[in-house]
């Protein structure tokens, strides 16, 4: 058997070899590629169509999310002009149609409102339990999230996550009855230690511990929310980040302050804004349920002055504009302490 040039023993012709593209071919391939992305628009930005019509599907799934928002959160905002007028809902049919009948009397409501003793008294005590718990309640999730990413077995780890977190499902009224059989006149503490003769106590109806009292109720109730943030933080830092301190010589601590604090600075930096903005919200059903225990003078925060004045005795515009006061100041302290995290260098609640 004769076997031709080219050809395998077997008589088959192997594969014609791929040429190599010549430079110029390779130069009109590359030139070609820049007038195509010049298309899409400058800077490589898409067209709004484009974009509209790829992410359909994600603007229909939060479509009803945005109409809730809405119609809960940014439609009631007109209600404010009740502030600078005289409202009564009884001069017609409707409430709403109420506010185009009532007078206007412009910022007579808050020359009331600065010269009110009861106000000052509630803007106090929201201001002072807002420090206290941002000195006693904001460490304790980030230092929870420490103590539970220490721990080795995922199995623990997982059982001590689900119980701290539970409290945050549980409504105000099941904190405050829990915490008045626990700590209250007729509580267990109480009833123990006066069937061993000492005196008992009830710390529900002491004025001078409420502060306290309501800082520990926030913290069994809502430390375990803030723990998942920093969870979800300290799970992507990368593990060779540790091992590299390990190799250097750095022991558990060195490596907590050196490695997991800096990774945790951008969500400490962010919820703090977040809490500071939220500074004159320090609660409502958890001070309304205790107010008659402890009286009025240290349970009275603005969030219940608000509700007191608006919906028990009916002054709905000066109620509007405490509230308005509030939101104002709100935006004000968020704004402040975001251009405060921008100078530390942290991204805070939006970019500069």
């Amino acid at each position: 058997m004769s076997i031709t040039a080219g050809s395998r023993p077997d008589g088959t012709r192997p594969p014609a070899a791929v040429e190599e593209p010549t430079a110029a071919v390779a130069a009109a391939a590359e030139a070609r590629v820049p007038r195509k992305a010049g298309k899409a628009g400058k800077a490589g930005k898409v067209p709004f169509r484009v974009r509209l019509r790829r992410d359909r599907t994600l603007i229909l799934m939060t479509l009803p999310v945005i109409l809730l928002l809405l119609l809960f959160n940014y439609v009631p905002l007109l209600g404010n002009v009740v502030a600078f007028q005289d409202y009564d809902p009884y001069v017609s049919s409707n409430g709403v149609t109420a506010i185009f009948h009532s007078p206007w009397v412009g910022v007579e409501q808050f020359s009331r409102m600065i010269d009110d003793p009861l106000f000052w008294g509630a803007a106090k005590n929201t201001i002072m339990l807002f420090v206290l718990q941002l000195v006693l309640f904001f460490p304790i999730p980030i230092a929870l999230a420490l103590l539970i990413n220490s721990v080795i077995r995922p199995r623990v780890r997982a059982v001590a996550q689900a119980i701290m977190y539970l409290p945050h499902f549980f409504s105000w009224v099941l904190v405050v009855t829990v915490f008045q059989q626990i700590f209250g006149g007729a509580g267990i503490i109480a009833q123990t230690l006066e069937d061993h003769g000492w005196s008992g106590f009830d710390l529900m109806t002491n004025a001078g511990l409420f502060k306290y009292l309501v800082t520990a109720q926030a913290v069994w109730k809502d430390a375990g929310w803030g723990i998942i943030v920093f969870l979800a933080a300290l799970a992507a830092v990368s593990t060779d980040l540790y091992e590299a301190a390990a190799m250097d010589g750095a022991g558990r601590w060195r490596r907590m302050w050196h490695v997991t604090l800096p990774a945790l600075r951008p969500v400490i930096a962010l919820l703090l804004v977040l809490r500071v903005g939220d500074a004159l919200s320090v609660g409502f059903e958890q001070f309304l349920l205790q107010r008659d225990a402890v009286g009025v003078g240290v349970s009275e925060v603005l969030d219940t002055y608000v509700w007191n004045m608006g919906i028990q005795n009916g002054d709905f515009s000066y109620a509007a504009a405490v509230g308005l006061v509030k939101g104002v100041i709100g935006i004000c302290l968020v704004l402040g302490a975001n251009k405060f995290a921008h100078l530390l260098g942290e991204q805070g609640v939006y970019q500069k």
